[in-house]
């Protein structure tokens, strides 16, 4: 009965597929239209022009042009695709020199050993964890970067009693509270205040209430999880996969040799060029990857492994991660079928339309849910803000919002949806770096999700009522 249960739960490619299938039938229903780009000194920006709504030659996607998306797709998201394959390979290295499983016994002892030292102690690390995460969302934009702590938060998790959802959580959920709270986040709040005029990183007051807020809530639906599960780890819906994962024995009397303590080292002076390289030197996808190339090479040579173990393990750990890094390829061929189709414009036009129609009390509202369905087609946060802040905020104006509202409610439906949509390619690298199945996350998330969704309504509404200004 439970093989037959897990069955009922289409996989994550059957849904995706569907959904590329709706979009390319939806090209033969809906009329093409598109907004121009903005020309400024002779270049075309980012920024649409919100009064260029206008026709264009229908574009149907026929089944030929809809298989190609899935290709095209894989070709726009290549970037994020080798980079899983080379974190999941880099990190099996170093997994394979017992550098992590030593470092993390060495850890959950210090801080009194598994089961001992009182769930204060538990909650201490999760929280700095989380906060650590949060901040990082909301400051320099952190996401795709957590994904590389992933590898080591799941044994994490596990060894100290939790499961694997807990530590893919703690890299997920972090960022996502930071994202939506953001104060000063250079790809999302301050881009969509570029595009409405308003101040960078004006309103840094509420927002700092929000940003701590929701890294709160973060904490505590985690912590309370993490605490559920380490009294009864059945209760977990990866129970029995979790039993198959190689086990860090915390009771293990192995000594944490001096090139494992070397590697854990060389780790820690990683992360920190990782830090300094994304804030300095605007360092994304290809140069963290280049980085992490590097330190799984280097590492399992301070380990004592030759070339050949080396490559070994690289592959090992690469080869794990096929069907979830390309995933996040056959996601993007939805945008790719949508705005080939001349239908992505379409939508977003016909959802701010929808928004007008509603009574004042209620437009805040309306506009929430129509950026948060939007953040389902459109993933991506600044590229979002391109296409719905030149609309949105004009619209916030005549529905008697400001436009720092509007901005919020932007910031709200990118965060929140960044870890449950399956056209995030960022969501599904970190189910696949985690080994944890997307539905799986999804059924684990949607409690907090609904919880998210709903103070983020609070506060949009509070936001209108206090006429939430540039300062």
């Amino acid at each position: 009965m439970a093989k037959e249960k897990n069955r009922r739960f289409p996989h994550v490619y059957v849904i995706l597929f569907i959904v590329i299938i709706a979009a390319a039938l939806l090209t033969y229903v809906l009329p093409a239209n598109q907004y121009d780009r903005q020309i400024k000194d002779g270049k075309e920006t980012k920024l649409i022009d919100p009064n260029s709504y206008h026709p264009i030659d229908p574009n149907p996607v026929d089944p030929w042009e809809t298989l190609l998306a899935i290709p095209k797709g894989l070709q726009e998201v290549a970037s994020i695709i080798f980079f899983i394959f080379i974190v999941g390979g880099s990190f099996n290295i170093i997994q394979s020199t017992g550098a992590v499983e030593a470092g993390i016994r060495s850890l959950v002892n210090a801080l009194g050993g598994k089961g001992s030292g009182g769930a204060w102690k538990d909650g201490m690390l999760l929280f700095l964890i989380v906060a650590a995460f949060s901040f990082g969302g909301s400051s320099f934009g952190m996401a795709e970067e957590a994904l590389v702590f992933i590898p080591m938060l799941v044994p994490l998790a596990i060894a100290m009693g939790y499961d694997s959802l807990t530590g893919l959580a703690l890299a997920l959920v972090g960022p996502c509270a930071g994202f939506t709270g953001a104060f000063i986040n250079p790809f999302t709040l301050q881009v969509a205040q570029g595009f409405v005029g308003l101040p960078l990183l004006s309103g840094m007051g509420y927002r700092i209430i929000i940003f701590s807020v929701q890294t709160i809530l973060a904490f505590l639906f985690i912590f309370w999880y993490a605490q559920r599960v380490k009294k009864n780890p059945k209760l977990s819906v990866m129970y029995e996969a979790d039993q198959k994962r190689e086990k860090i024995d915390l009771d293990a009397k192995s000594p944490f040799t001096g090139r494992q303590k070397l590697v854990l080292v060389f780790m820690v002076a990683c992360f920190a060029l990782l830090i300094y390289g994304v804030n300095k030197w605007g360092w994304y996808i290809d140069e963290i990857a280049a980085l992490f190339l590097a330190m799984g090479a280097i590492s399992g040579f301070i380990g004592g492994k030759g070339p050949s173990k080396v490559a070994e393990a690289f592959v090992e750990g690469s080869t794990a991660l096929t069907v979830g890094a390309l995933v996040v390829g056959v996601a993007r061929a939805i945008l790719v079928v949508l705005t080939q189709g001349g239908i992505l414009h379409t939508i977003v036009h016909a959802m701010a339309a929808a928004v007008q129609g509603l009574p004042p009390f209620l437009s805040a509202i309306g506009m929430y849910v129509v950026q948060i369905l939007i953040s389902v087609i459109i993933p991506s946060g600044s590229g979002m803000a391109a296409v719905t802040m030149p609309i949105m905020g004009p619209l916030a104006t005549l529905l008697g919002m400001t436009q720092q509202t509007a901005v919020l409610i932007y910031q709200f439906a990118d965060g929140f949806t960044n870890i449950i949509i399956p056209t995030s390619g960022y969501l599904l690298a970190g189910v696949a770096l985690a080994k944890v199945p997307y539905e799986k996350w999804v059924k684990w998330y949607a409690p907090l999700f609904g919880i998210f969704l709903a103070v983020g309504a609070v506060f949009v509404v509070i936001a209108q009522a206090i006429a939430f200004g540039p300062f």
